[in-house]
């Protein structure tokens, strides 16, 4: 697969990062944080990673995903509770 694949929709941009949301659920969850959801860390990458980011690749997204900090992910997910 080539470095420089290109997503037609956000949607399966999600799809292909959902391995990398599911396994950072896993750490959650292993954690006892246990009311986070795959959409929850989704949004929060979103909007608050690669809100002004351009050119990002599909395994600095992954590594972006898997080294969300849980005490700010919680912060977040609680303030647009």
């Amino acid at each position: 697969m080539a470095n420089d694949e290109l997503f037609t929709s956000v949607t399966e941009l999600y799809n292909r990062l959902l391995p990398a949301i599911r396994c950072r659920l896993d750490e959650l969850k292993a954690n006892k944080i246990n009311d986070i959801n795959e959409l929850d860390i989704w949004e929060y990458a979103l909007n608050n990673i690669w809100k002004n980011k351009v050119d990002l690749r599909i395994h600095e997204m992954a590594n972006d995903i898997l080294f969300i900090d849980e005490i700010v992910l919680i912060k977040y997910i609680k303030g647009k509770r």
